[in-house]
């Protein structure tokens, strides 16, 4: 018996599949418009500055005490040293031990880096978020939005070099909150059974190196999770809601189990008796009402920037260039799309609190000023919240206004709010350069002229300051703050340096 072809006798196989309906050839997609295209040259060339300027960044702050370990104890010393001293951080003590290992060309190359991962995620998340909803925008779009979003969120902050240029703060308050949200596109992009499972995989993986690496960003995941929970009671019964459900389950049992390796950590406990930080402390009335009246302060300084209405704007525009590509997959944005909206924007609030609640005792008297690089863990959430209800704007305005002058005006006006906040933001970054090339300067000739002293057997040498963005470098407040200073010794081999003003002998290369 031999195999037949498909068909049979008398039909040919094409004509047996004749009566298959055929399938819908998917639409092409709209190109992008050429002010789109050139509008995207703000954002990036204030990225491309932004880069740059990083070779003049040099070690400062924590970094001192992070590289003499590095230097002597390798990874293992490093991962000791925050699990059993510092505050039991294990992902942040991999992510430190992979910038430190580079020594000053670490520090110098991590904001390229940093920055770029950061721009790649954002430019994955558009699109990976708007099939979900079945639409599509022109190619060039998600990169106008990712590089905006990145721009604003970088260079919006009240301290751009702890939020961007600073390693040892970027790790856990900047780069921990943008790992959080790469960790969900998988499941957007899920189509398969194993790209499902791939999705729960990337969910427990991230789950636990993020409860490991921010205490912070691990509040704002935990409460975007249980609002995702909330929201699938939106939702039609069925396969898509209870995948959703075991993903936010798994994440969010991740995310604790990270979170009591932190807790019970020696470093933790240590770290909670320096700053007095129980739990009984942190939760008792005047702590709660402290936190509330700090968070507002804080709320009262970002929603008085004017340059996060670039976030907005571009989220505008997205909403403006919007194309319905297929059926909408089920979830909690059918229907209604304000009702999930409100519930992110109390997520906000509620994680933003929790998060100042969690972080005041160790900022009680500067957390407006010394502390300002915490607020990332949950800024980076204001600023995709602000070009989420951006594009909602944006899209009612098209759906309902359409042939009318309303929309190239919308158009024209978010394209210019665009501009006008890389231009903002472009002003302070210059002078930010300045002050660094000014630092770096000083920094590699004091370096040059201290390790020339110790070779020479140096114990005990002064050090003069040269501080950037509010950072101890390595003494504060004039000297009166001695923290880091003996890890500055350690990293030149001294004894002790001490305080001094006096400019160091033998001219300036």
């Amino acid at each position: 018996m031999t195999a037949q072809p498909p068909g049979t006798a008398d039909t040919p196989p094409a004509a047996a599949g004749a009566n298959r309906p055929p399938t819908a050839p998917k639409p092409p997609r709209p190109r992008t418009p050429v002010w789109a295209a050139v509008l995207t040259v703000f954002p990036l060339a204030l990225l491309a500055a932004s880069f740059w300027i990083g070779r003049l960044v040099r070690p400062g702050g924590d970094d001192w005490c992070f590289l003499p370990v590095l230097r002597d104890d390798g990874v293992s010393g490093m991962i000791g040293k925050f699990y059993l001293h510092d505050n039991g951080r294990i992902a942040n003590a991999l992510m430190v031990a992979v910038y430190g290992a580079g020594g000053v060309a670490g520090h110098q190359w991590y904001a390229v880096i940093s920055g770029l991962l950061i721009l790649a995620v954002l430019w994955a998340l558009v699109p990976a978020a708007l099939s979900r909803t079945g639409r599509t925008v022109p190619r060039g779009v998600p990169l106008l939005v990712a590089s905006m979003s990145a721009a604003v969120f970088f260079f919006a902050s009240p301290n751009t070099y702890k939020t961007f240029y600073w390693p040892a703060s970027s790790v856990s308050h900047t780069v921990a909150p943008v790992l959080a949200a790469a960790a969900v596109i998988p499941l957007l992009r899920a189509r398969s059974h194993r790209g499902r499972i791939l999705a729960l995989c990337v969910a427990a993986v991230a789950g636990l190196f993020i409860g490991t690496l921010s205490e912070g960003t691990s509040i704002v995941s935990g409460v975007l999770l249980c609002t995702a929970l909330l929201l699938s009671l939106r939702s039609r019964p069925g396969p898509a809601r209870a995948r959703t459900r075991l993903w936010c389950g798994v994440a969010l049992a991740a995310l604790v189990a990270g979170l009591v390796i932190i807790y019970t950590s020696p470093g933790s406990l240590h770290r909670r008796d320096r700053f007095g930080t129980g739990a009984t402390s942190v939760l008792d009335a005047g702590s709660l009402a402290d936190a509330l009246r700090t968070f507002g302060d804080i709320l009262g300084t970002v929603l008085t920037t004017w340059t996060y209405l670039g976030a907005l704007a571009v989220g505008v525009l997205l909403g403006l260039l919007l194309r319905e590509r297929g059926p909408a997959g089920d979830g909690p944005l059918r229907g209604r799309p304000m009702v999930p909206a409100l519930a992110v924007v109390a997520a906000f609030l509620v994680s933003g609190y929790l998060c100042t609640l969690v972080t005041l005792p160790a900022f009680e008297h500067n957390m407006l000023t010394y502390g300002t690089r915490t607020w990332n863990d949950y800024l980076f959430l204001l600023v995709l919240l602000l070009a989420a209800l951006g594009a909602l704007l944006g899209d009612a305005l098209r759906t309902r206004a359409r042939g009318t002058a309303a929309v190239p005006l919308a158009t024209g006006a978010a394209a210019v709010l665009c501009a006008a906040v890389c231009v903002g933001l472009a002003v302070p970054l210059a002078g930010l350069a300045h002050d660094m090339d000014v630092r770096a300067r000083h920094w590699d000739r004091q370096d040059r002229w201290l390790r020339e002293k110790a070779a020479a057997g140096a114990e005990v040498l002064p050090y003069v300051p040269a501080s950037v963005g509010q950072m101890r470098d390595p003494f504060g407040n004039h000297g009166r703050s001695v923290w880091p200073a003996p890890c500055t010794a350690q990293y030149y081999h001294l004894k002790r340096i001490t305080y001094s003003t006096r400019p160091l002998p033998g001219p300036a290369r």
